[in-house]
């Protein structure tokens, strides 16, 4: 990561005084049963081993240097991202459950994250990791039905997984086999969460 090259070999006086650098939940792997937040252990799959270099890289800053590791979920947004992908198939009359539905879905409104990394900059008592995901992550059946209930489309066609890993290559495991993360050390630091539901957050998005 060259921007913490370029802070350690700052002159003291010209050194930034924070650095925030986000990551992903996808350091803790997937687990359709287990409750991740920012005590648990990394996981063992490609997407984990991505997260855990990138943040051994963060973490040789300068110990001056307020350091916080934001782990993103989906931000859910109306420009990019998952939803980007996502509208086009349920404007067809096409959309519905990726994968089993099952699976946990980690979310973040994308007003939500950039709050969070506003405090993140601006409050000290921001520092370490912080889950950047909304505090009530739901199965991505239920978020599917709710994006189909706030566009007037069904929800009822399953995408098959090739096609998962066709649109999002490794990060598919992510989307197929799900993970429930919660924000636990935003709540503890009183952050407050301008969408907290999903259905709140499509409806934003969306109409």
């Amino acid at each position: 990561m060259k921007v913490v090259d370029l802070i350690n070999n700052s002159p003291e006086g010209a050194r930034p005084t924070v650095l925030v650098s986000a990551t992903a939940v996808g350091y803790y792997g997937t687990s359709e049963t287990q409750v991740f937040d920012e005590s648990s252990p990394s996981g063992n799959d490609y997407l984990a081993e991505v997260c855990r270099e990138w943040e051994a890289t963060a973490v040789k800053v300068n110990k001056d240097v307020r350091l916080v590791l934001i782990r993103n979920g989906v931000v859910l947004g109306k420009e990019g991202g998952a939803l980007a992908k996502m509208i086009p198939v349920f404007m067809m009359f096409a959309g519905g459950p990726l994968g089993s539905g099952r699976q946990w879905f980690s979310w973040i409104h994308l007003d939500d994250i950039v709050s969070l990394i506003y405090e993140a900059l601006s409050n000290p008592s921001y520092k370490g990791v912080i889950n950047g995901t909304a505090p009530n992550p739901v199965r991505l059946a239920e978020m599917c039905e709710h994006m189909g209930n706030v566009l007037g489309r069904p929800s009822w066609l399953p995408v098959p997984d090739f096609a998962l890993k066709a649109v999002f290559g490794e990060g598919a495991s992510v989307v197929l086999e799900g993970q429930r993360v919660v924000p636990a050390k935003a709540k503890e630091l009183g952050f407050s969460f301008k969408y907290s539901y999903v259905k709140e957050a499509l409806k934003a998005i969306l109409l």
